[in-house]
């Protein structure tokens, strides 16, 4: 097994929020300072490969074999749903700084469309033929989540120390970074 081409697909050629356009609100709200972004990531990475390590066993020898694959979407919102409130207990106690920074967004790490992205395309992902390659997968992700996100909380920390114009300021100028890193995020995927 070749573990290259998921690492690269899943950071670069196929990120899920510069290629893909999953997981914005966490992306664009969480961003403005580097920490809470990093911990932002740190947090979807785990909830993304903890959600991989559970859903596709389940769908592979649960909902599969007893004709219920109608009902992964349920099944998967319940487990992420699950696991973010592990995370958020965690962070409460033993990271209390970081779960204030995190703040509204660390729940709605259960609605984040990024983390059912994943679980759902590791089901279809042709480089994905087992658990292994699933839970590699959503590292990757995540690890290509918490990339796109520390990389626009670093150009926002730069911004804001730009004389800009001020109907730039902001909202704007930080929607026309992350269009310039979408754009740069989309010649992997023309190789």
């Amino acid at each position: 097994m070749n573990i290259l081409p998921i690492i690269l697909a899943a950071v670069l050629s196929n990120n899920f929020v510069l290629i893909q356009f999953l997981g914005i609100c966490p992306f664009l709200g969480v961003s403005q300072k580097v920490d809470s972004a990093l911990g932002m990531g740190i947090a979807v990475t785990f909830v993304m490969v903890l959600t991989c390590l559970v859903t596709y066993p389940i769908y592979q020898f649960i909902l599969v074999p007893l004709g219920l694959a109608y009902l992964e979407i349920i099944v998967f919102i319940f487990v992420i749903a699950s696991l973010v409130q592990i995370v958020e207990m965690v962070l409460k106690k033993f990271i209390p700084a970081l779960y204030s920074s995190l703040g509204i967004y660390l729940p709605l790490i259960t609605t984040n469309c990024a983390i059912l992205g994943v679980a759902e395309l590791v089901l279809t992902e042709a480089l994905v033929t087992g658990l292994f390659e699933a839970v590699m997968y959503g590292l990757f992700a995540g690890v290509g989540f918490t990339f796109a996100i520390v990389l626009l909380a670093g150009l926002r920390e730069k911004l804001d120390k730009l004389p800009i114009a001020k109907s730039l300021k902001g909202f704007p100028i930080t929607m026309i970074a992350s269009c310039f890193m979408a754009m740069a995020f989309y010649a992997f995927s023309l190789i």
